[in-house]
């Protein structure tokens, strides 16, 4: 077992709501900051005003990866006094697959046993064996869960399908390492729908930048701010007016893609754009193929308009691109601005 695959787990907390109404934070192992403990008692839904139930959210906080699994007790259970309750785990990894599971697992514990103790000792056995074993409550193996499962378990396919050609909008964005805010008002949907985008920059393999779940609150807009380059998920249709926090603002519902003032120089679409564009649709309407294999196709393309960047700056001194040296070759004005804006995104540009 590999150690960093068991020790990407932070912590796991549990979160009741009780015959009266109140919904509390009662217990973590090892322990969890003031500051990350309000943002997960936000994410729940026990302690949400609507009457929405959500059985798994998960999303993203100051670098750390949390996962919220929510139950309600049913009877007969050891739970006398619990109506709902929520496992939480932190992570440092992004594997919604992998925590689902094992989350599911520590809530059948809680509801037979109903002390977190018997929780507290299958996270230890998880986190320094790998594996968590149980006749009655399900096995569980880390191993059974790679990262590149996770990478690939949305439907690349289906985002081309609600955009087409505007998708090479949301590929543009991602390669630029701009800033993305999607909105949709059920949490399902958009987690499922921002948690593919990062896959259109497969090169990078980067899901750091996915922030499925944010709340417009002051600390969570902070933390946001501090990344350069983002693809973040709000329920709150008011985030659209909120221009300092996005270069593309895509509302899902609506099936509508918009491109900031300040962002459109950037953004120029040209013949490179349209060329990939239609890759992109062509790939994802073939019936024969599957989303890695859609992921493939877009991944070559990049991989082609990469290399022959890299090859440019090869020619440039201390291989570092300017403006000037791209305006030799004589593009077309869109496609030089594009590699212009790449070649920064990629660290290749002389500054």
């Amino acid at each position: 077992m590999a150690a960093t695959e068991t020790q990407s787990m932070l912590s796991v907390g549990l979160i009741e709501k009780d015959v009266n109404g109140d919904t509390l934070w009662v217990w973590c192992y090892p322990s969890v900051g003031s500051e990350l403990r309000q943002v997960l008692l936000s994410k729940c839904c026990l302690t949400q005003d609507s009457r929405d139930f959500h059985t798994f959210v998960f999303g993203q906080f100051c670098r750390t990866w949390y996962y919220i699994t929510t139950l309600e007790v049913q009877e007969p259970s050891a739970l006398n006094k619990v109506t709902h309750f929520s496992v939480v785990v932190t992570a440092k990894d992004f594997n919604p697959e992998k925590y689902a599971a094992l989350s599911r697992i520590l809530c059948r514990m809680y509801i037979k046993h109903g002390s977190p103790v018997r929780m507290m000792e299958a996270y230890i056995t998880v986190l320094t064996k790998g594996i968590c074993q149980s006749d009655e409550n399900g096995s569980f193996l880390i191993k059974d869960y790679n990262v590149r499962k996770a990478y690939l378990a949305g439907s690349v396919k289906d985002v081309v399908s609600q955009f087409g050609m505007e998708t090479i909008i949301l590929y543009t964005a991602l390669m630029l390492k701009k800033r993305i805010v999607v909105h949709h008002p059920r949490i399902e949907a958009l987690l499922e729908f921002t948690r593919v985008l990062p896959a259109l920059a497969w090169h990078r393999k980067d899901w750091s930048i996915l922030h499925p779940y944010v709340h417009l609150t002051e600390t969570e807009v902070e933390d946001l701010k501090r990344c350069p380059g983002y693809v973040a998920g709000c329920l709150d249709p008011e985030v659209s007016n909120k221009a300092d926090l996005f270069d593309v603002y895509v509302n899902l519902p609506d099936s509508v893609i918009t491109v900031s003032q300040s962002a459109k120089e950037a953004m120029t679409m040209g013949k490179l754009h349209k060329d990939v564009g239609h890759l992109i649709v062509q790939s994802a309407e073939d019936a024969e193929k599957t989303d890695s294999q859609v992921i493939k196709d877009i991944s070559i393309k990049t991989k082609e308009i990469l290399a022959n960047l890299a090859a440019l700056a090869g020619e440039c001194e201390d291989a570092k691109i300017t403006l000037e040296d791209l305006k030799r070759h004589h593009f077309p004005a869109a496609t030089e601005n594009f590699l212009f804006h790449l070649a920064a995104a990629e660290q290749l540009l002389r500054t």
